[in-house]
């Protein structure tokens, strides 16, 4: 307790995160959470905890033909958990047990949720959680009526509430199955577009939610909650549009894999029969991501905004304007930054992946690294055949992944930004 004390804000929670997938795969690894018959490896129970956890969906081993009922629960609180955050889930439980929240605890939800201020801190949390319970409610009860037609009224209940838990939280998570996802459900118009709703209102963030509800209006948005809302409705009509144009697929399929691919990792068609172009836009999508304070990855489409929008002012001389708004240096060096760590990742893994699987093609062990460090879920099915150096690259990736590379990079900063200024000189680019 005294070292937590002593600990960073952003330490604990890494830390809490780190704790919350080591007890999950501890779990998961037990005889009581598998089938019986089933023995379940310790690098898969580590694997599968941890893509719960970061909400990725990423699986070695199928979860409903590995995992029994306990088990697919367990992985469903992973998610859960993982989704809101730890932080969260602490500071809801205090306020249930009716103490005080502690400046700390404010601190931890405030970084965890990448708050600019402590500022109604706990009525920020209450919401969350009370949109998360109302959401995937209605999710469940959407996914009933359609999974109530092919299965028992018990085990549809199950699956209901399982697929919009890891839908509002972006998981790719199911429990048909066979490892063929939503393939069987590809034309049901129902389940697609309550799948995607549920993904589409995780991946906004909870802050832009609130808005959208308090608010009510375009016009009377906060800067972040425009641009959130408008980067997001031109990935999903750019998304639909060049998949339509690069596969053989339906404009359901092209819309469904456009918002899922984002975050979600959700599919209705196998991704290992794309087209090279396709796999392309799909990791051109995933590595964009979701937005700030939810429950997706990639680098966020804020940072996307920002980093076309700065461009695009460099090369025509003028301001960093959005929205009748100026977009500080700061902010526009903190988005190449995260763009430079996250390629520097990315690439590196990749290359480690080259090394270790030669026997897979490159654009395949891209696709994994991206759908890993992007926490989306979405593979061209060589994930469960990858040797064991391979996934515990890929954990550690959607670990960094869903924590943030800035966030693991600033966890060993300990000083202060040096005061010493030097003589600034030109050198020659481009």
């Amino acid at each position: 307790m005294f070292l937590l004390r002593k600990m960073s804000p952003l330490r604990i929670i890494v830390l809490g995160f780190a704790s919350l997938i080591i007890i999950g795969a501890i779990i998961l690894f037990l005889p009581l959470s598998a089938k019986e018959g089933v023995k379940v490896s310790v690098i898969d129970a580590l694997f599968t905890a941890t893509s719960a956890v970061c909400v990725t969906g990423l699986i070695a081993i199928d979860t409903f033909d590995t995992f029994n009922g306990f088990g697919q629960a367990v992985i469903a609180l992973l998610i859960q958990m993982g989704g809101l955050g730890v932080s969260s889930i602490g500071v809801g439980i205090i306020m249930l047990a009716g103490k005080k929240v502690s400046f700390k605890d404010r601190i931890l939800v405030k970084e965890a949720m990448g708050l600019n201020s402590m500022k109604g801190i706990v009525s920020i949390v209450k919401s969350v959680l009370l949109l998360t319970i109302c959401f995937e409610v209605v999710g469940a009860l959407l996914s009933f009526l359609v999974f109530s037609r092919d299965y028992p009224i018990g085990r549809a209940m199950g699956m209901s509430l399982f697929h919009s838990v890891a839908a509002f939280n972006n998981s790719g998570f199911d429990i048909i199955g066979g490892l063929v996802n939503l393939t069987p459900y590809q034309d049901n118009l129902l389940l697609n577009l309550t799948t995607c709703g549920l993904i589409i209102i995780g991946g906004l963030g909870f802050l832009v939610i609130k808005e959208l509800i308090t608010k009510r209006s375009f016009k009377k948005l906060s800067f972040h909650s425009k641009i959130v809302l408008t980067m997001t409705g031109f990935l999903l009509l750019g998304g639909v549009l060049l998949l339509k144009f690069t596969e053989d697929i339906t404009w359901l399929g092209a819309f469904f894999f456009s918002v899922s691919a984002r975050t979600a990792g959700f599919s209705t068609y196998s991704v290992s029969g794309f087209t090279k172009g396709g796999l392309l836009i799909l990791i051109i999508l995933m590595f964009m991501g979701a937005s700030p304070g939810s429950t997706g990855g990639g680098i966020k489409t804020t940072t996307t905004f920002v980093l076309f929008k700065s461009a695009f002012s460099m090369s025509t001389n003028k301001n960093c304007v959005a929205f009748k708004r100026k977009i500080s240096d700061s902010l526009i060096m903190k988005a190449y930054l995260l763009l430079f760590l996250s390629l520097s990742l990315i690439i590196t893994n990749t290359l480690l992946l080259c090394v270790i699987e030669p026997e897979y093609r490159f654009v395949e062990l891209l696709f994994e690294m991206v759908s890993a460090f992007a926490t989306v879920g979405l593979s061209t099915g060589i994930t469960p055949h990858l040797s064991v150096g391979s996934k515990v690259i890929i954990i550690l990736t959607m670990f960094i992944g869903r924590l943030g590379p800035l966030t693991m990079a600033s966890i060993w900063i300990n000083k202060p930004k040096s005061s010493i200024s030097y003589t600034e000189e030109n050198i020659t680019i481009g």
